[in-house]
């Protein structure tokens, strides 16, 4: 697996945007609105710094798979398709 994961994972989160919330937590998550998004980013980013600080390395793999697939979440409640942010990343490295 590699990065291409996240342009899938991405079209599940669009295709269950307006899914039922009693079957989808995607459609869950983003029922609760942009702020409850962005907290449950927060949460997992630290959920990655307290394993990178003292868990195993599954433990920290498992969290930033929970921080980015809820990144996603996050950018879907905003509009903003990740492709932007990736153009971003591709202009910062032109730069580096």
């Amino acid at each position: 697996m590699d990065a291409k994961e996240l342009n899938e994972l991405k079209r599940v989160i669009r295709s269950r945007k307006d899914g039922d919330i009693e079957r989808s937590r995607t459609a869950r998550h983003l029922s609760r609105g942009t702020p409850r998004c962005a907290r449950k980013v927060g949460e997992e980013a630290v959920e990655v710094v307290v394993a990178a600080l003292g868990e195993t390395r599954t433990d920290v793999i498992n969290e930033s798979a929970d921080m980015l697939y809820h990144w996603l979440v996050l950018m879907e409640s905003l509009e903003i398709d990740a492709d932007e942010v990736y153009a971003e990343l591709a202009r910062r490295r032109a730069e580096m």
